[in-house]
């Protein structure tokens, strides 16, 4: 099985944080691009790539939720860019050794305490 196979069957099933991550540092291994994996040439790619995903949206005005009024081809062009600013965060984080699901999981709570739902 090629890569480009194995990587569709891992699409077909929810996948971890973790599990995106050892993908992320086998894919830079096989190919000696961990050399160029530092904190901050993460970040910087991962600005790039958020700058990509906002010329997405630039000119739209405010957009429906779902996106009702978009060609296939705009959604899959931002499910493309939402995943290489997913990618390079999870990488960064990964680099850093912070682990990121934990992270958010604690990010979650603390926002709970600082912002309570209102009690109706």
């Amino acid at each position: 099985m090629g890569e480009g196979e194995m990587i569709a069957e891992e699409r077909a099933k929810d996948i971890s944080l973790k599990e995106l991550s050892k993908m992320l540092e086998e894919f830079a291994k096989a190919r000696d691009w961990e050399k160029f994996h530092s904190p901050r040439n993460l970040l910087l790619a991962m600005v790039g790539e958020v700058g990509e995903l906002s010329e997405i949206f630039q000119w739209r005005g405010e957009v429906d939720r779902g996106l009702p009024n978009w060609e296939e081809s705009d959604k899959e062009h931002l499910g493309e860019e939402l995943s290489d600013v997913l990618l390079y965060l999870i990488r960064l984080a990964d680099i850093c050794g912070i682990d990121l699901g934990d992270a958010a999981s604690k990010k979650i709570v603390k926002n709970a305490i600082k912002y309570p739902a209102k009690i109706q």
